[in-house]
This record gives structure tokens, sequence and C-alpha cells, in this order.
């Protein structure tokens, strides 16, 4: 039986190793997760020095180990350079990677899985250069192209979402399953974001099943029991809890992260809105928006996404 093999993937971590070896994560098409040695990757004019970067894309040959397989070839594909040109960038690459490693499995094929992260890598690199803080907000423009890297982040941890099955519900309520649209015309109006009950819930609706509650507990307490159909359907849970509000700008922007490319702002806001929104508006927003979903995400995972420390120090100020 061989005991070596072949292995397209891209380097999501990697670390020192021994006095100059790398240990890297690598995620491949054809096996998942594997954790490889690069041996001498750290001795100055090493083979694999480049190509054991974060984020290079490389076929590998690999040799089966006792415990640690190690990388004995490597010819590089793709390498984003262009992610570490900015700090916004890279921490985005980063968080995505981090994401990809909460759910990908090893000794399993994961395509799907690699081509969607090598997608928004691809995307990110291509943003325009800008500052390290400007890297993380919209142009001056609210009404062009959404190209901030924070919007690009919360599209990709939506799509990964998608993926792996557990995208949180944006376009129905979780409790009621009553379809939510966001109102422009009301400055008040907001819905709920719960994290534990999957997704978006409507005030109004939270609100009413608070009420049943209470009087399922006056019932259980002695008071005369409610007859009709509101006796029905008195609930034995709690309403879910809410982690954030959101406006309807925020919601909507939410809405959108499942389509496959980001939609201009003009084709999802309504005129007037347009006309008269801020650009800080919109970057509030989307600060919004990340939050909410980095929640999400460090709730079904269970671990803290450590790269967004300096995704929040870069952006606006905590709400």
């Amino acid at each position: 039986m061989s005991r070596t093999y072949k292995a397209t993937g891209i380097i999501l971590k990697c670390m020192p190793l021994g006095e100059a070896d790398k240990l890297v994560t690598i995620l491949t098409r054809e096996l998942g997760l594997i954790r490889a040695v690069a041996p001498g990757a750290r001795k100055q004019n090493s083979q694999l020095g480049g190509r054991s970067g974060l984020f290079v894309v490389n076929d590998l040959l690999l040799a089966k180990g006792r415990s640690l397989d190690k990388i004995t070839q490597a010819q590089t594909l793709e390498s984003y350079p262009g992610l570490s040109k900015t700090l916004g960038k890279l921490a985005a690459s980063q968080y995505l990677a981090e994401v990809v490693l909460c759910h990908a499995l090893s000794e399993q094929p994961q395509e799907e899985l690699y081509e969607l992260l090598n997608e928004h890598l691809r995307r990110l690199e291509g943003l325009p250069y800008t500052s390290d803080r400007q890297a993380l907000l919209l142009s001056a423009d609210p009404n062009s192209e959404a190209s901030s890297v924070l919007a690009h982040l919360s599209h990709g941890v939506f799509h990964l979402l998608a993926l792996a099955g557990i995208a949180p519900q944006v376009r129905v309520c979780c409790v009621t399953q009553d379809l939510l649209q966001p109102d422009f015309s009301d400055p008040d109006w907001r819905v709920g974001f719960s994290v534990d009950a999957g997704g978006t819930v409507s005030l109004a609706a939270k609100a009413l099943e608070g009420e049943r509650l209470k009087r399922s507990v006056l019932v259980g307490q002695g008071e005369p029991q409610v007859r009709g159909n509101d006796s029905l359907d008195v609930p034995t849970t709690p309403p879910p809890r809410v982690n954030m509000k959101l406006d309807a700008i925020e919601l909507t922007l939410l809405q959108q992260l499942a389509a496959a490319e980001l939609p201009q702002l003009t084709a999802i806001l309504p005129e007037p809105i347009t006309n008269l929104l801020h650009p800080e508006s919109i970057n509030e927003a989307w600060v919004k928006v990340e939050r909410v979903l980095r929640e999400y995400v460090q709730y079904h995972y269970g671990r803290t996404i450590r790269s967004a420390t300096l995704v929040d120090a870069l952006s606006i100020p905590d709400f």
C-alpha cells in the first residue's frame, strides 16, 4: 500500500514546529481537513517557505507519518497576495477561515466548501485598495454597489452557514412563520433577532407569546381558566430571547445575504431612502449585521471568533 497521496488544498492555519518546520492545517478538496508538517519551511530559501503560507492553494504530494503526515512536494496554484495589503482584508479572511474550521470535516471530500471559501477570498482580494479602516467601510456613495470588506465578510459567513445547513431564518418570524417586510415609513420599526430561536422574530409576536405565558402562569396559580381559542395554545415555554433589534435597513441587508452576489443598494432600498441615506448609516448597518451573524456562529459552534477582535478595532465603535 502506497504511503504517499495527492491532494489539492488551501492553507487555513500555520504555526512554527520545532526549529525550522511548520505545522499547517489545510482544507483539501479530496480529504477535507488535514494537518501536516512542512519540513524546513522556515529555513531561508526553502522551497516550501512561500508555499506553506496562509491562504496559499497548492497541489500537494504528502507522505503518511505515524502521527502527522509530511508535505514532500507542493506546486502553488493561487496565493491571494492582495489579502495582506490591508489589515481589514486580512482580518476578514482569517475570520472566514475560522468559520470554515468550525465545521469542515476530515477524511471526507469537501469540494463545495473548498470552492466557496476560495470564491469569497477572491472577492475580498478584488476589492479596491484602501486604508485599514476604510477597507471595512463602504464608499462615500450610498447608492454604489456594496463594496466594503465588512459587507463581503457578512456575505461569506452567511454562505458558509447556508452550506452547513444552519443559516439563520431571516425572511419570516421564527415564532409565527409570518413573512417579515421591513417598514421604511416608520423610523421606530424594529424586528428582533434571536440566536437560540434561529433567526428573526417579530417583536409583536414575541410580546403576544409573553402575554400568553403570563396567562398560563396565572392559570397554574389558581386563576379562572381562560375558555375559548386562547386557552388552546397556551405556551409551555417562554418566548425566545431577543439578542439584538434590527431596523428596516439592517433587516433588508441581512435578507440579501442569501443571494449569490451582493446587490446594489438602489435595487433593494426604496429610492427616497437611498437618496437621503448617509454613508455612515450603511456602515453602521453592516457592522450590526456582522455582529448578529457572529453571535449566531459562536452560539452554534461553541467557539469564539478570535479574528473578530481585529475587525472590531478597525470598524465602527460598539453599539
